[in-house]
C-alpha cells in the first residue's frame, strides 16, 4: 500500500515526510532531556530514534496519516513533529480505539507559538481527509501542552496512570468553532 504523504505550509512552517537527511536531527531533538522530560522521562539512544523514525515513516503507509516533520521556512531546519498515530497504550475503549494527536518541539523554539502553527494545519488536514475523534495523552504537569489541546478542542475525558506518571487524556469529537 504506497501513501503519498502532503506537504503543508502555514506562515512559518513546512509540515513534510521525514527524509533520511533529517534524522540525524531529530535524533539530537529526542536526545535533549528537555524535550523527554514529559514524554517518557528519558533521553532516546540514537537506535531508539532509529526505530521511532522508522514508525513514523511506516504508519504514513499502513494508516494514510502520521507524523509529519516541522521545518522552518526560513532555513528549512526541522524543529519537531506532529501529527497523529495509533499507539494502543492499553487504556480502554474510550481512548485506544481513536488516532492519537502529538507534537513535539525543539527547547530552543518554544514558546514562539510554533507548537500550535504546527498543530493547528495538522488538525486541519486530518479534518478535511479523516473526520472523526481523536484523542491526546499529555503529562499531568505539562501544562503547555495541556493548554494546546484545548486550544485544539480537546476535552479532559479523565485522569490516568501511564508509564508510572500521571497523565490527562483528551478527546476532540469535532474542531472547535473558530468565530
Amino acid at each position: 500500500m504506497i501513501r503519498t504523504i502532503p506537504m503543508i505550509n502555514t506562515a512559518r512552517l513546512t509540515l513534510c515526510a521525514m527524509r533520511p537527511e533529517d534524522f540525524t536531527r531529530y535524533a539530537e531533538i529526542w536526545s535533549n532531556p528537555c524535550v523527554v522530560r514529559h514524554i517518557g522521562k528519558e533521553p532516546r539512544s540514537r537506535s531508539e530514534a532509529w526505530d521511532a523514525f522508522l514508525r513514523n515513516a511506516g504508519h504514513w503507509q499502513m494508516t494514510g496519516f502520521g507524523q509529519w516533520a516541522v521545518l522552518q521556512q526560513s532555513d528549512r531546519q526541522m524543529i519537531g513533529q506532529a501529527g497523529f498515530f495509533y499507539t494502543h497504550r492499553a487504556l480502554g475503549e474510550d481512548f485506544d480505539q481513536f488516532p492519537e494527536a502529538g507534537w513535539v518541539l525543539a527547547p530552543e523554539v518554544q514558546g514562539q507559538g510554533l507548537g500550535y502553527e504546527a498543530a493547528q494545519a495538522a488538525h486541519d488536514w486530518f479534518d478535511r481527509i479523516m473526520p472523526g475523534p481523536l484523542v491526546a495523552l499529555v503529562d499531568g504537569e505539562n501544562t503547555a501542552s495541556q493548554r494546546l489541546a484545548g486550544k485544539l478542542g480537546y476535552h479532559l475525558l479523565r485522569e490516568a496512570e501511564y508509564g508510572g506518571s500521571p497523565v490527562h487524556l483528551f478527546r476532540r469529537d469535532r474542531p472547535p468553532d473558530r468565530r
